[in-house]
């Protein structure tokens, strides 16, 4: 009697695992291996990194991507040995933000290591990263591929030493060549005399140690457009977004370091069927002539005269709150939890 019991409870929960999957109550996963791999950050939490693109909130992570796959992990390179180990492993993917590793001094950037192993990861090889992150090439390709944006030039202190050896007109536009964030642009960004335009170049060089790019002010909207690569045929989804920013004291409207840090821009959908069109299409030749995969984020901004030219890109957005997400929640309707697994998914089909 008490095996018959026995059997008949074991036969029971079977037949109630089996309606509960029917039912997606209980998810089947997928069978595959991710790894998230990260880096240790001595500084303050959340703190600037020049190795890393993308800050993760890597166990927020971990738990969206274990309800829908078998095997996800965290793993932390503190040396060459970590990488290693890591490869030998094979996983399906490498979810990462990281850009490269330095060991005694050697640069090994993660995404083109992993490309030697046929290991699928995210994001954009170390070319497109180069192409993207100085701002002096990025142009360059942007001017070798038709594609529009402001002209422009570079200068160090010192370069110019009075008006007319300057070679474009005012109001010119100053920010360094490398780095992002908007770090180094604030109210005085926007030059008017040569002055104005001395004093900027040599407060990027002291402080951001960069030399300058000079180009004309574009003193249009201002829009970000997210692109996602597409899983399946590659094909490029555009999601543009316009970017407001109150007048500072100067009357103008300047997206800053201080307005990002302190979130005080206003995002909004793009309506205008034109305008959307516009934009998509200038983000995607962009995405495209810079090399970029998987997903990444292209800034436009409008001439007085409502034409979009390509400002910058960053072909390693942030997946937090930034311009990125917010294009994914406004065009898309996507939760964040949708955006990981998407990114996710194209990275599992990239090879």
């Amino acid at each position: 009697m008490i095996i018959e019991d026995t059997i008949s409870k074991k036969i029971s929960l079977v037949t109630s695992i089996i309606d509960l999957k029917k039912n997606n109550i209980i998810p089947i996963k997928i069978k595959k291996k991710i790894e998230i791999v990260v880096v240790p950050n001595f500084g303050e939490i959340n703190s600037h990194q020049d190795n890393v693109g993308i800050i993760l909130e890597e166990r927020k992570i971990l738990k969206i991507l274990s309800k829908r796959y078998k095997d996800v992990k965290i793993t932390e390179i503190n040396c060459e040995e970590d990488l290693e180990q890591l490869v030998n492993r094979k996983p399906d993917l490498v979810f990462s933000g990281v850009k490269y590793f330095l060991f005694n001094s050697k640069k090994v950037w993660l995404n083109d290591y992993l490309e030697i192993f046929a290991i699928p990861y995210i994001a954009s090889s170390k070319t497109a990263l180069d192409n993207e992150s100085d701002k002096n090439i990025a142009k360059k390709i942007m001017q070798k591929a038709n594609i529009k944006t402001a002209d422009f030039f570079i200068t160090n202190p010192g370069e110019h030493l009075n008006e007319s050896s300057i070679p474009l007109k005012f109001p010119l536009f100053i920010k360094p060549v490398t780095g992002g964030d908007s770090r180094g642009i604030d109210k005085n960004s926007i030059v008017l005399n040569f002055e104005s335009f001395t004093a900027k170049v040599l407060d990027i060089k002291t402080k951001q140690n960069s030399p300058s790019l000079a180009e004309v002010y574009l003193s249009g909207k201002e829009y970000s457009v997210g692109i996602f690569e597409n899983s399946v045929d590659r094909s490029l989804r555009a999601m543009p977004i316009e970017i407001i920013v109150k007048k500072n004291i100067d009357g103008n409207c300047i997206l800053d370091f201080d307005v990002k840090k302190n979130d005080e821009e206003k995002v909004i959908l793009v309506t205008d069927s034109k305008i959307f069109k516009k934009l998509s299409k200038l983000a995607k030749a962009s995405f495209k002539a810079l090399g970029g995969k998987s997903l990444g984020r292209i800034d436009i901004k409008m001439n007085d005269l409502g034409v979009p030219h390509f400002v910058e890109a960053n072909l390693m957005p942030g997946l937090r709150k930034g311009y990125f997400y917010r294009s994914c929640v406004l065009n898309l309707e996507m939760s964040y939890e949708d955006m990981i697994f998407s990114i996710a998914n194209t990275g599992l089909s990239s090879h």
